[in-house]
């Protein structure tokens, strides 16, 4: 039986704040961790919940980052602990929770932003001011050339793919790239003209 997620959103659906305690030596934190992970595959349910409230904040903050919606950034991080307590049972972990729950967040944000990147896409496009209405074949050739576009970001090596959509989709600097895939701000650069390089190579029928 998995937790109530009532239980256990601190920011969400309990408004109480309490005062941060001091944090472990990285040491003692990662054998906290491992103790806590243990606990949880037996079903404990209070080792969920402390692994939750130590975590929770920073994750939320992490994601927001990325998504720049609070509220999203809230439902991506809960999802990913109740995927922890779901699969409590299977779950591995070999480096640490801490590596762990940030990787998984950070794959279910980016894969949020590629949802609503496809939904935006998807949905009917506005008729500019115009006497008329774009013909048949230039409907036809702006899908063509969107889903061409899709294709072939959905085939970038997965850093470049990450550098670009946080820079095209998401419009952040090259600065706050760096800080939120943890790299230099000479690496964003470099992954970008690399993404930029192969997607005019890929679209170049259409340029």
């Amino acid at each position: 039986m998995r937790p109530a997620v009532c239980e256990y959103a601190p920011s969400r659906f309990r408004r109480a704040r309490r005062p941060p305690a001091a944090p472990p030596a990285p040491h003692a934190a990662l054998l906290h961790d491992l103790d806590l992970l243990d606990r949880i595959a037996r079903g404990d349910r209070s080792a969920f919940e402390t692994l939750f409230r130590s975590h929770y904040p920073a994750l939320v903050g992490f994601a927001e980052g990325l998504l720049r919606s609070h509220q999203v950034a809230e439902d991506v991080v809960q999802d990913v602990m109740l995927n922890v307590w779901r699969q409590r049972e299977t779950l591995r972990v070999e480096d640490c929770a801490r590596a762990y729950l940030y990787r998984a967040v950070r794959n279910r944000a980016f894969n949020h932003l590629r949802h609503e990147r496809v939904r935006r896409d998807a949905a009917p496009q506005l008729v500019r001011e115009s006497p008329l209405a774009p013909s048949g074949d230039a409907l036809l050739a702006e899908q063509e050339l969107e889903a061409a576009v899709r294709a072939a970001v959905s085939e970038l090596p997965e850093r470049c793919r990450e550098v670009f959509e946080l820079s095209r989709v998401r419009g952040l600097r090259y600065t706050e790239i760096a800080t939120t895939l943890g790299i230099s701000v000479k690496t964003v650069e470099t992954q970008m003209g690399r993404a930029l390089k192969s997607l005019r190579e890929s679209l170049a029928e259409y340029l």
